[in-house]
Formats: C-alpha cells, structure tokens, sequence
C-alpha cells in the first residue's frame, strides 16, 4: 500500500511538471512568432487612436530636424492631399499647404523649362493640371519606399527634403556698370522650394523617354536624397549651388 501511495504521488507531481512545462513553452512559441513591421504597428496604433492617415497607410507622426523648415513642412493630417490653394492670396500662404500637395504641385509641370545637359525636356502638358494622377504615382512611389527601406516614407521624404535643401546661393549685384556675383543666405522658405523643384526636375529627366517608369524614378530619387547619396541630382544641385556661393565670397 505504501509502494502505491509513493507511485500515485509521483505520477501526481510528474503531471504538475509537465503542465509547467507545457504553459512555459506556450510564450516561447509567441516569441518565435514573425514580428510584424514597425509600420504596421504605428498604423495600427493610429488607427486605434482615430489619427488621419496618408493614403490610409502612413503615419504622420515624423521627425523633422532642421529647425529653420520645421516651421514651413505642413504636416496637417489629410487622406489625399488637395485643398485647391484657397488661401493663395494670403502671405506665405504655401507654409499652410501639405507638403504632399506641395510635392504635387511640383510634379505638375510640362518639363524642364530649361536647357539641363544640352537640351530641353517638353513632357506635352501629360501631368499639367491631373493632380488626381500625381497622387496615385506618389502614392505607388511611396509603397516602394516603404518595401525598399521598411521606413515610413513620409519621414524619407522629409529627410530628402531637408538634405537637398541649400543653405547659401547667389544673386547678381550691379555696380555702376559692374555685374558680379555676391553670396546670399536663402530664407527658410525658398530652400524648400528649390528642394522641391530638384525632385521634381529629377523624377521628370530620369523618366523622360527612358525604360524607367515615373513611380520608380520618384522612389529611388526620394530613397538617394534621403541618404544624401551624390548620385542624387537634388544633392548634385545643392552641393553646386553651394560651391557657387563659396566661390563668390
């Protein structure tokens, strides 16, 4: 009798073990589980908190870390950018505008506008005034960022923007009968203009009449700026731009 109490104990205690082990490999096995994305974690908790996505997809939660932009990059959450300028006629009134729907504006031109490596890029008016499709190929550009880079690409483009944004330019100063040169400082505003013109004019050359698509030539330009990649032609612009002004000192 006392070697059956003995066994029954041990078969009750050998139990106990094993359930132990059996609820202490349940977290292990969630452990192991795939981790989801960082952007689909900051989407959901958006989503949880009734935040206004862009797209539906990205946060705007984004750093922006040169202090002299911050005040001009509108980050006001909206779906699908466009307010139709209501407010051009107030002063710095692009300072109230999206920076997506500034990126837009941007990308609605007929071409260069000008000579860029010898010739004169006319895209025949194929974006002029389709702000509708300008958005869809921003929003597909922004896709690829997020698969190529698993960042928010709002915060890639903020990045891009403040890498090719130049510091110093120059204007021309008449002396009498004497024109030269003299360096500037450029105002919050005009850097982000000139950054958004370089993108722009970058997307458009690299598409022009070449196998490359317009959603790829935006992402990788958006993707190299964001690095401060040389390959970049907003980076090539701005560091020109710059060498100019040092010249003219």
């Amino acid at each position: 009798m006392i070697m059956e109490a003995d066994v029954s104990a041990g078969a009750v205690v050998q139990g106990a073990q094993q359930q132990a082990s059996a609820s202490e490999a349940k977290p292990k096995r969630a452990r192991k589980a795939p981790a989801k994305k960082e952007l689909a974690e900051e989407q959901g908790v958006a989503e949880a908190q009734g935040e206004t996505l862009l797209f539906g997809k990205y946060s705007y939660g984004v750093n922006v870390d040169d202090l002299s932009l911050r005040n001009y990059i509108n980050l006001k959450p909206l779906g699908y950018p466009a307010t139709f300028r209501r407010d051009s006629n107030k002063r710095f009134s692009k300072a109230n505008i999206n920076i997506i729907e500034r990126l837009e504006n941007s990308l609605m031109r007929g071409g260069t506008g000008g000579k860029i490596g010898g010739k004169v890029i006319r895209t025949k008016g194929r974006l002029q005034g389709k702000k509708v499709k300008v958005m869809h190929f921003i929003e597909d550009a922004f896709g690829r960022v997020n698969r190529e880079t698993n960042m928010n690409p709002l915060q890639v483009l903020v990045s891009a923007l403040e890498n090719s944004a130049p510091i110093e330019d120059t204007t021309r100063v008449r002396y009498g009968g004497i024109v030269s040169n003299v360096a500037v400082d450029i105002s919050a505003s005009r850097r982000l203009d000139i950054a958004l013109r370089n993108i722009a004019l970058a997307t458009i050359m690299s598409s022009f009449r070449n196998k490359r698509t317009f959603v790829d030539a935006l992402a990788s330009e958006l993707i190299l700026a964001s690095k401060g990649d040389p390959n970049s032609y907003a980076i090539k612009r701005k560091n020109e731009i710059e060498r100019m002004a040092r010249s003219a000192k």
